[in-house]
């Protein structure tokens, strides 16, 4: 049986100690004895957490129902993120989770792309913008006879989701220890060994986990493994948080979808829950400083917000050299960070972890699993980050210095690049998705994987974000507006929603309960109005 020691608690670590458990000891089938050891001297730093649905799949492996989940966490639905003001300032546009697929030829894109665009893209393909504009949840109160089921994930209490994994982990037979590191023990190897306590234990293990966030204290202070700065390709690095609750200030609603409002010098993210709204200014210290940064935050709330707290967290964008060295393993923010603007924090985590088991050292080689492993968690970072990215590239925003800056050609990375001049020759297609290398990317190792000696490029090969995803942003972003004008002139056809879906809407009112109903009438929540 191998030995599994997780140092660091939080989302990260009780989301690998609770699935590893789940996964690798089945009944009296055994194979790791796990445990965690987190410090009581870290603060714990806990806001409203975004998902997208691969949430489910840890918490069907861990054997989580969803409605104790919800209760325990204080999760709501969430449908969809909203992108407000990020093209020119007065806008919005969705990037809905559920899109309608009219047969074996989807042209959606070149459809509209051909009109006059007087519908959002979005709102073409799905019927959730509309449905989130309603605030209607993505579930029935009773059994379901509303067509196709909606695709949603959830928002929740980072920290309440952390004790609740805790509890099942613990339950189940994990072993935890609260209690502070002061020191590593190494093998001539290179391995680590064990380590050592404030309180006298000596802890070994066979297989150690860094979740110990950006403190990184094993994969960096005591392994030595770099960290690799993408911060020229996304500008932010801090982020000014508050907890709004209900019986402070309520709005009428439980919005099921994410808001992201563009302000001066980032974005603000809205994240419901049931028990309060927590709001976080992602902002660059280069453009704002923390203090205005607070008061743009508080003057975008409402003067409700001035008597409550904040806080403030500072972040750095990049990734580890390589996540996995020896036999210790970085998951969470000891392995990498991008900026949460599509709710990506928890499925690194959850896909590690994934990866983590799949990869799990029973035979004891280690350097051929931890080369695997280094390589596909090194092209999901680029996937996603190429992504975010492109949030930024494609705003037409000239009103600040800030949004000036994020659109120069030097804060577009070359693999994005390479994307989007290619989209500008034909329209998005599911094919594109299929080991994508594009005509002018660079052949150069931009992950730095020589090091183990893979010098290949990163390679989008998750699919986490497809062909519907860069429909909704780059079409939301208004992507090739001046050039649909000379090819398709300026008398074109009104844009158009699929009929399967004109034809949902109307229903939608009469089967689909308000978000916070639901909420009230199935998990117990307070009415706040």
């Amino acid at each position: 049986m191998k030995r599994v020691l997780v140092v660091g608690g939080g989302s990260a670590g009780w989301m690998t100690a609770a699935y590893l458990d789940a996964a690798l000891n089945r009944g009296d089938d055994k194979t790791a004895e796990i445990s965690v050891i987190e410090s009581p001297d870290v603060p714990r730093i806990g806001v409203g957490e975004a998902t997208i649905p691969s949430i489910l799949h840890i918490l069907a492996v861990i054997g989580i129902e969803e409605k104790e989940f919800m209760r325990r966490t204080d999760a709501t639905f969430k449908q969809s993120i909203k992108f407000t003001n990020w093209l020119n300032n007065n806008d919005s546009y969705y990037h809905a989770f559920g899109r309608f697929t009219p047969g074996p030829i989807d042209d959606s894109g070149l459809r509209w792309l051909m009109s006059n665009r007087s519908i959002p893209f979005m709102e073409t393909v799905s019927a959730q913008p509309a449905i989130c504009e309603m605030n209607l949840s993505p579930k029935m109160l009773g059994s379901w006879d509303f067509g196709a089921r909606l695709t949603y994930a959830y928002h929740m209490n980072a920290l309440k989701f952390a004790d609740f994994l805790c509890e099942i982990a613990t339950g189940r037979g994990v072993s935890h220890y609260v209690d502070h590191v002061t020191d590593v023990e190494m093998a001539e190897s290179g391995d680590i060994v064990a380590v050592n306590t404030r309180a006298g234990l000596r802890l070994e293990a066979d297989l150690f986990v860094d979740c110990t966030g950006f403190a990184a204290l094993l994969i960096e202070k005591q392994m030595g493994v770099k960290w690799t700065d993408c911060s020229q390709w996304l500008l932010c690095d801090r982020a000014v948080t508050m907890r709004v609750p209900h019986e402070h200030y309520y709005p009428g609603y439980i919005r099921p979808y994410t808001t992201s409002t563009a302000l001066s010098s980032g974005w603000i993210w809205e994240i419901p829950l049931q028990d309060a709204r927590s709001l976080g200014y992602v902002h660059s210290s280069a453009f704002i400083s923390e203090e205005d940064a607070e008061r743009e935050l508080r003057a975008f709330d409402g003067s409700h917000a001035n008597a409550l707290d904040s806080r403030t967290i500072h972040f750095k964008v990049g990734h580890r050299e390589k996540a996995w060295v020896k036999n210790c393993v970085a998951i969470g923010l000891a392995s990498s960070f991008i900026e949460p603007l599509e709710s990506t924090g928890l499925y690194l985590a959850d896909l590690a972890t994934a990866m983590l088991t799949e990869h799990f050292p029973h035979r004891g080689n280690m350097e051929l699993l931890a080369f695997r492993f280094n390589r596909i968690m090194s092209n999901r970072f680029y996937e996603i980050l190429d992504f975010i990215n492109m949030h930024y590239c494609l705003t037409q925003r000239v009103d600040t210095e800030f949004w000036r800056e994020v659109r120069r050609p030097e804060r577009i990375n070359d693999r994005l690049k390479a994307k989007l001049e290619y989209w500008r020759n034909k329209p998005v297609a599911n094919i594109d998705f299929e080991n994508q290398f594009f005509p002018g990317q660079s052949n150069a190792s931009v992950n730095f994987t020589d090091i183990t000696g893979d010098s290949r490029p990163a390679v989008d090969t998750g699919k986490l974000f497809t062909r519907s995803s860069y429909e909704a942003v780059m079409y939301g972003m208004d992507f090739l507006h001046d050039e649909c004008r000379q090819w398709y002139g300026n008398s074109r056809p009104p844009s158009e929603a699929y009929g399967p879906i004109l034809k949902r809407l109307p229903m939608a009112a009469q089967k689909l309960p308000p978000h916070d109903v639901w909420l009230q009438r199935v998990l117990g929540m307070p009415d706040y109005r």
